[in-house]
């Protein structure tokens, strides 16, 4: 239990995977409703989605954000994430802009992890390093919306972001075929084995990867993320539906 990851009294990396609901709305005033209302819920972690907000271009209209957000999360885990159109995202901005709001995120005191795009960020093992050194936690990611590539590439994927000595690695691909599904949580299963003290989020996505995102606690992977108001990628089971899956699964 030593080696697991424990953020605001929950566990990541052993056990029943967390469910992370995504808060996709536009607006500022609808972001903070979004957020009550899944605390209301009582949801165990919640993603901003930074790339959805109309003011995401602007780092003071993401700091009034965090702001007003500060004491609604301070008992939930909250991540930030930035995500760019290349990985699925909503918006594009340049590295200097996304490195800005990520500098915002973590000097807010208000988020426990920020999300950073791997292979999309330069320098990206430094700026882990930096953004660890200001008090917050990192998620590195990467997202294929095309396809899911050969064993060897989703390890190897792992391996990099691993070396990184991000907080929790994050790769989510998307599947064309049964095999492709099989081989993701093959890896998934792989690595974990390997690197038990290093937590993990697998997803493959789609109708045809939504068994992924169940089956966690099997494969190792420590997060899934649930449906809100609006799902934040395909093949996502509304929130409530999800707990009662995994609760039924768990063991």
């Amino acid at each position: 239990m030593n080696n697991v990851l424990v953020v605001k009294n929950k566990l990541f990396g052993t056990g029943k995977p967390i469910i992370c609901v995504s808060v996709m709305d536009v607006a500022k005033e609808d972001i903070v409703a979004e957020v009550k209302r899944l605390i209301a819920d009582k949801a165990e972690m919640i993603e901003w989605r930074v790339d959805a907000f109309e003011g995401v271009r602007s780092p003071n209209a993401v700091r009034e954000v965090l702001k007003e957000l500060a004491p609604i999360v301070k008992d939930t885990v909250f991540v930030f994430t930035f995500r760019s159109k290349e990985q699925g995202g909503l918006c594009s901005l340049s590295s200097d802009k996304v490195y800005d709001l990520h500098q915002v995120a973590a000097e807010s005191k208000v988020v426990d992890f920020i999300d950073v795009e791997y292979f999309y960020t330069e320098d990206a093992d430094v700026e882990v390093y930096t953004l660890q050194k200001m008090g917050t936690k990192v998620i590195t990611s990467h997202h294929d919306f095309q396809e899911t590539p050969s064993s060897d590439v989703i390890y190897m994927l792992l391996e990099q972001m691993k070396h990184s000595n991000a907080d929790i690695v994050k790769l989510a691909m998307m599947p064309n075929t049964v095999e492709d599904v099989l081989r993701l949580l093959e890896e998934t299963n792989h690595f974990h084995k390997r690197y038990p003290k290093q937590p993990l989020i697998t997803m493959s996505m789609g109708k045809l990867g939504m068994v992924s995102r169940i089956s966690g606690e099997t494969f190792g992977s420590c997060v899934t993320f649930g449906a809100g108001k609006n799902a934040s990628a395909p093949g996502q089971i509304p929130m409530e539906d999800l707990k009662h899956i995994l609760d039924t699964l768990s063991y």
